[in-house]
């Protein structure tokens, strides 16, 4: 078994064309900056750290232009060195070091579990209201809610997270954009509030997740002002129960890192705007995947909350390729190798991470799998909890990930798995 390239994640460049002024919840200075240091008319350009600001309502002036020296080195044993050049950063060094061993080796016995720890987070994914391409489409034809029924059933066995997924172009219909909350989908919206008031008002927390991968209307989101008009108003509609959470978007892929940045910081910004202490979880490129996380999402660990209350959402499947479309797992202990390198990254970074789904077949190898990764994040205080891929009244029952009560192809053998960790 070859080992995993280790690599340094070198900072990504914030970067963005040059405009005359920045836009709404737009970047308008950090170091390497390039683009416009104003805001336009009513928003301020205000600092969050030296890698960052943004144009805010409101607030004090400052961070645009910042320019700071990054000296970044790793030592190891060298097998081959890199230097690491960008033209969007000053620096002196900055040395990337690449080890690889050839040959078998022995295969790690998954870890023992730390039975003294409790997930604060600890549920299931109800897929349905993100079903579909067809936009605004019909209630019950081309989406559905996840029923009252089957949420109770995770609610009753001591599950405490239950994970919305929803469609962004089903609260905002992409002909009006994102701009105007005055023009979302009520209808739509209804049938979120309902869910959400059911789980919570039910011991529950809800996590509300935009289910579109850094897309809107088909293409990649790059209104960075809408996005944080939508984060404010669904927000400010929620405000009232705290046992709501927001999960920014699911699973952005193949963007710049910089407008992932840009996003994120928005959607927090906005949501802090209207004075609530909301969780907010936040995902990152790559599918959000945890093995490949450090590689691709280390930029994020420079993100601001003024509330402190911050978690970094990662996503985990078992099968060859990481993209949970096999039942068959590449090793019993795949799980808890995964999701290592993710693991020291949180705790290295002192931040808290949690695992919005993970899934695998119904098989004893995976299931075994599944079992170590679980220990894993238990074994850790970085950890908060996760979620399963999933539940939901639409999926067969032949689907290898179901766990839709009571016929669910994966019930039998994940529902008393997930229940140990609880």
């Amino acid at each position: 078994m070859k080992s995993d390239l280790v690599l340094l994640a070198v900072l990504a460049g914030l970067t963005q064309r040059a405009s005359a002024q920045a836009q709404g919840y737009g970047q308008c200075g950090g170091v390497g900056w390039t683009g416009p240091t104003s805001c336009v008319s009513g928003w301020t350009c205000t600092y969050s750290n030296a890698y960052y600001s943004q144009c805010l309502p409101g607030g004090n002036n400052g961070g645009g232009g910042n320019t700071v020296t990054v000296t970044i080195t790793q030592t190891t044993t060298v097998l081959q060195t890199t230097t690491v050049v960008s033209t969007n950063w000053q620096y002196e060094t900055v040395t990337a070091t690449v080890t690889k061993n050839g040959g078998e080796c022995t295969q790690t016995p998954n870890p023992s579990c730390n039975s003294d720890r409790t997930f604060d987070l600890f549920g299931v994914n109800e897929a349905g209201a993100e079903f579909g391409t067809k936009i605004p489409g019909a209630l019950g034809t081309d989406f559905t809610w996840p029923t009252q029924d089957s949420i109770q059933y995770f609610l009753d066995k001591g599950f405490n997270a239950i994970r919305i997924p929803i469609l962004l172009e089903r609260v905002a219909p992409p002909a009006a954009g994102l701009k105007d909350p005055s023009t979302y989908d009520q209808g739509y919206l209804s049938g979120l509030y309902g869910t959400i008031s059911y789980i919570t008002a039910n011991g529950g927390k809800a996590i509300i997740d935009v289910h579109n991968f850094g897309r809107y209307d088909g293409e990649i989101l790059t209104d960075v002002e809408g996005f944080g008009n939508f984060w404010k108003a669904l927000s400010s509609w929620t405000n009232f129960n705290d046992n709501v959470i927001f999960d920014l978007m699911n699973e952005y892929h193949d963007m710049e890192n910089g407008l992932i940045f840009q996003l994120n910081q928005a959607g927090i910004s906005a949501i802090r705007s209207n004075d609530i202490g909301n969780l907010i979880l936040v995902e990152g490129n790559a599918w959000s995947g945890a093995w490949h996380w450090v590689d691709n999402n280390d930029m994020l660990k420079y993100l601001t909350d003024p509330r402190n209350n911050l978690v970094y959402e990662m996503h985990q499947y078992l099968d060859s390729d990481g993209s949970g479309t096999s039942e068959e797992c590449v090793s019993e202990t795949i799980g808890a190798e995964r999701v290592e390198s993710a693991t020291r990254w949180c705790e290295d970074n002192g931040v808290k991470c949690f695992l919005g789904e993970v899934g695998a077949g119904p098989n004893d190898v995976c299931r075994s799998a599944v079992e170590g990764l679980l220990c894993s994040l238990k074994n850790s205080d970085a950890w908060i909890g996760a979620t399963w891929w999933s539940a939901g009244p639409w999926w067969p029952s032949t689907y290898f990930q179901n766990i839709e009560p009571p016929n669910g192809r994966a019930v039998e053998i994940y529902v008393p798995l997930l229940e140990s960790f609880l």
